[in-house]
Formats: structure tokens, C-alpha cells, sequence
């Protein structure tokens, strides 16, 4: 009996353990970027990550074929959810909190039910639309937060930053609706590897012109950044997408994304313990709202449920 109940856990614990690990990314994430410049900490994130994968890829059972003229959606792919997603977050995180990035990412699952209903022409249901209306209440709420504050200079970088965070997650979700064709005739695994490669190659101009303005950045680097970096491309990138996509495979869509909204509750609580971020009254009301939005907009829509893999 025991035994039976512990086999049937192991697979919530795999799906908590990679929202854990996605949870704990913002904050390594802003702790690295204060050490290694955003594209080149791209750049170095998917170069690993690729390296990773590469055994699964070449060891798995699928044949993988890739054909020739899926190449240029597959690129496109790649360009949305992979360069731009991880540019503009980064440039985000680099500006904003950390509790105020992990929850605007929690509006990926409103903007892909409007994006399903508006370009899919999907059905959609009341209480998707109520969700959807709370979600974007929620994201201006927050958004406007960084005006409450005093200082115009440090109020005017965190709301760029939210907008950067928000234009992460549409890129994300656009490359998410281009990507629905493509998950038909190749599995996750073979995209995955292939729009980290597309990462690889497009982050590598902007990580040379990096080091250009600033070689000395690589003998800066401390033991933190570089424990920061093996966490990124090793613990987020690849460990918590395996973790996640065994956990989603035994228990199914809808129980799986119960858990994602752990990740805010543990990034937002890294911020205050760690870098001392105030959570202010309007940030845990836009919080609510958009966890609320989050939950009733993909009710009922399980196409819509089934949108991590490795966002951040």
C-alpha cells in the first residue's frame, strides 16, 4: 500500500520541484546579471543547455528528421520564444523586482487563451472572458506600482521593467501559438533542442559585441556568478523541463499547472529575504487578480494549460 502511495507522489514531487527551481530562477537570474551581461549570460545559458540535451537527443528511440521547409517557422520559433523572450526578461529583471517579474509572467496563460480565441478563433467561455478581464486589471495594477513610488529615476526604470517583463511573456506566447503546427510533427524534445540552438546562434553577435565594450567582465566574475550560470543552464534549462514534462506525462495537464503558481510565492519570497524588496498593498492586490485571472481564463481550456517548458 505504502508503496503504491509513494510511487503515485513522485510525480507531484517532480512537478514541484521544477516549479521550485523555475520559483528560485529570478532570483539567481537578477544575482547573475549583476556579474555577467545579459546576452552573454544568454548566450553561455543556451551554449551549456545544448550541450546537455545533446545525449538525449542522440540516444532517443525517434528518429529525428527535421524537413527543410519547417526550418523557417522553426526559426521564427526560436526567435520568439527563446532571443526576444530571454532579451527583454533579462533587461526586465535588470530593473524591476523580483516579486513584481515572476508574477507578470503568470499573464502568459491569460495572453495565450486571447491569442487562441483572437488568431486560433478557439471557443471561448464567460468565465475565460471574466478571467481574462481580472488577469489584465491585475498587470495594469502592478505595472502602475513603480508610479506610487518617490523617486522618479528608480520609478521610471521598474515600470520599463514591468513592460519589458509583459513583452517577454507576448513574445513567449506568440512563439507558443507559431509552435502548435510543429508540435504535431515533432516532439517537445526535438523542439526544445532545436530553438536552443536557434538561442545559441542569435545570442552570439550580441555576446561578442558584449565583450568587446567590456572584456574585463569575464575576470570579474566570482564563484557566485559562475554557480549562477551552471543553475540557469543546468537546474532551469534542462533539469526542471525533464522534471516537469515526466511529472505532466503521469499526472496530466490540468492537475500539473495547480502548481505553477508556486513560482511567484517562492521568487516573491527570495526577494524579500534576500535583496530586502518590499512587497507593497498594490503589488499583492494585482498579485490576487492576476492569479485569480490566470486560473479562470484557462478553465475548461486545457489546450491552454501546457505552457512552460523553460520560459525564463
Amino acid at each position: 500500500m505504502s508503496s503504491g502511495i509513494i510511487t503515485k507522489t513522485w510525480p507531484f514531487l517532480a512537478i514541484i520541484l521544477a516549479h521550485s527551481i523555475w520559483g528560485v530562477n529570478f532570483i539567481v537570474a537578477k544575482l547573475t546579471l549583476q556579474e555577467i551581461p545579459p546576452m552573454s549570460l544568454a548566450f553561455l545559458r543556451f551554449a551549456i543547455a545544448s550541450i546537455l540535451l545533446s545525449p538525449f537527443i542522440f540516444t532517443t528511440e525517434e528518429k529525428i528528421k527535421i524537413d527543410k521547409k519547417d526550418l523557417p517557422q522553426l526559426f521564427g520559433i526560436g526567435l520568439l520564444m527563446v532571443t526576444l523572450n530571454i532579451a527583454l526578461f533579462y533587461a526586465g529583471l535588470e530593473r524591476t523586482t523580483i516579486s513584481s517579474a515572476s508574477v507578470l509572467t503568470l499573464t502568459v496563460p491569460v495572453a495565450s487563451v486571447v491569442a487562441g480565441w483572437w488568431i486560433l478563433k478557439e471557443k471561448i467561455y464567460m468565465v475565460n472572458l471574466a478571467g481574462i478581464a481580472l488577469g489584465v486589471l491585475g498587470a495594469l495594477v502592478i505595472l502602475g506600482t513603480p508610479l506610487l513610488s518617490l523617486d522618479p529615476k528608480p520609478s521610471s526604470e521598474a515600470l520599463l521593467g514591468n513592460l519589458l517583463i509583459v513583452l517577454a511573456s507576448l513574445a513567449w506566447v506568440a512563439g507558443a501559438i507559431i509552435s502548435k503546427e510543429m508540435h504535431k510533427k515533432y516532439s517537445t524534445l526535438t523542439i526544445t533542442a532545436v530553438i536552443f540552438l536557434i538561442g545559441v546562434i542569435t545570442f552570439l553577435i550580441p555576446a561578442i559585441i558584449e565583450y568587446l565594450q567590456n572584456p574585463a567582465w569575464v575576470t570579474q566574475v566570482t564563484t557566485l556568478g559562475i554557480l549562477g550560470l551552471v543553475f540557469i543552464a543546468l537546474a532551469s534549462s534542462v533539469s526542471a523541463y525533464f522534471l516537469f514534462e515526466w511529472g505532466l506525462n503521469k499526472v496530466g495537464v490540468v492537475t500539473a499547472d495547480l502548481f505553477q503558481y508556486l513560482e511567484p510565492m517562492i521568487a516573491g519570497f527570495l526577494g524579500v529575504l534576500v535583496l530586502r524588496e518590499e512587497l507593497k498593498i498594490p503589488l499583492v492586490f494585482g498579485t490576487i487578480l492576476i492569479g485569480i485571472g490566470a486560473y479562470l481564463s484557462t478553465l475548461i481550456k486545457t489546450s491552454h494549460k501546457h505552457h512552460k517548458a523553460h520560459r525564463h
